[in-house]
């Protein structure tokens, strides 16, 4: 029987087994979360001229040399405007956020600095330097400058600067299609009468669910029988499509037909078993054209090993540079018993106090707990070579799907 490879070791066969897919054109209000492949130049200055960052006065530095001193208004200038005069020693122009300074001036001073002293004229309080408050020409981008390079994933942010250059279709990469069959006479399926004898098909949609966050709409190819004819009409299926998700099936029993019958489809099989917990029985192949990731029967291994395998190789495939989910350090709020030999992922809830974050197990981290996975905030990955932690050691926790997001925005206090 083959060696289990280390998580690590998996990772990188399957990352150099994958590549980005092609592109394909899209529209500007369709491309948020897709990748760039393509550079995006600038098709002009901005700002196109000198503006000013505040409301105020635009004037001549010089001129408030013996503040506080009183300026004539010659002129209002709002955004949108441009400047209809020149000024002089001893003038200035009222000048909102946004609108051109006007030739002549070198700084603009806020309102909140100054006075009225009269229907044309303003008292200065302050002296301020030369390019006071002014964006210069150019100071956000410049004619031809690349501002987003291939690669880059499109967040509102990225949006902003696609319609500042007036870029209405781009070049992405190809979102992957991902085909999901689950496998076994036990399971049921969501349109069938309940049977107490059988199991629910929830790994179907929990990797539905965790393949749409990524922004990919998969196709359920339902339920493969334990029958070698049956389950091989299923794959030939699946193997149409970029990535194909197979849960269960891929242990060692006599009844688990998913190795065989994977191989005699022309399937170049990587690995098989992994030296983690949950989802040791993970096996990983390729075709010409797709990437079969066998994963766990039992749902919590399956949505571990979605996480830590199938998601990098999906996001590479997408053109993204970062692949993993983000991670934290944490507190564990309780002693971990551990028997080293596999990297283990425990299901956790994040709390924080004012020392940092603090990780509480979910309860049970039996692979079959669903629960575990649905009350988790994050994983607290725990190594090979660890041989348990004490209460209060710190701990790396990968967040899952949301938690990006937290309750309270916690920096008004």
């Amino acid at each position: 029987m083959e060696k289990p490879l280390q998580a690590t070791e998996a990772q990188h066969l399957i990352l150099h087994s994958v590549i980005a897919l092609g592109v394909e054109t899209v529209q500007l209000d369709q491309s948020v979360g897709r990748v760039l492949a393509q550079e995006i130049h600038a098709n002009r200055d901005l700002p196109p001229y000198d503006v000013s960052a505040m409301d105020g006065f635009a004037l001549r530095s010089a001129d408030l040399a013996g503040v506080p001193v009183v300026l004539e208004i010659i002129e209002d200038i709002k955004a949108g405007d441009l400047p209809g005069k020149i000024l002089q020693t001893g003038q200035c122009a009222r000048i909102m956020t946004g609108a051109p300074v006007p030739v002549g001036a070198d700084a603009v001073i806020r309102v909140e600095e100054t006075q009225e002293a009269g229907a044309t004229a303003v008292r200065i309080n302050k002296a301020v330097k030369p390019g006071n408050d002014i964006r210069l020409r150019g100071e956000n981008m410049k004619d031809g400058d690349v501002v987003l390079t291939a690669g880059t994933e499109i967040t509102p942010g990225v949006i902003g600067v696609l319609a500042t250059v007036k870029a209405a279709r781009f070049s992405v990469f190809r979102r992957p299609r991902v085909a999901i069959l689950s496998t076994g006479n036990e399971l049921e399926g969501m349109d069938e009468a309940v049977d107490l004898n059988k199991i629910p098909n929830a790994n179907s949609y929990a990797l539905m669910a965790q393949v749409q966050a990524l922004g990919i709409e998969p196709v359920l190819l339902g339920i493969a029988r334990d029958d070698p004819a049956e389950l091989e009409q299923y794959l030939k299926r699946g193997l149409e499509y970029d990535v194909l998700l197979v849960s269960g099936g891929t242990s060692v029993g006599v009844h688990d037909y998913v190795r065989p019958t994977i191989e005699k489809l022309g399937v170049e099989m990587k690995f098989w078993r992994l030296a983690i917990r949950p989802g040791h029985p993970l096996a990983f192949g390729t075709t010409h054209k797709t990437a079969v990731f066998g994963l766990p029967g039992n749902p919590v291994s399956s949505m571990v090993c979605f996480e830590q395998f199938v998601i990098p190789a999906l996001r590479q495939m997408m053109g993204n540079k970062r692949l993993y989910r983000r991670t934290v350090t944490a507190r564990v709020a309780h002693d971990v018993k551990f028997r080293p030999g596999r990297t283990e992922f425990i299901r956790v809830q994040l709390t924080r106090d004012d020392n940092g974050y603090i990780a509480s197990s979910t309860g049970t981290q039996s692979s079959g707990v669903l629960l575990s996975m649905a009350r988790a905030d994050g994983l607290m990955v725990i190594p090979s070579d660890s041989t348990g932690l004490a209460a209060g050691a710190q701990v790396v926790v990968q967040l899952l799907d949301g938690t990006v997001f937290q309750e309270a925005a916690g920096f008004f206090d």
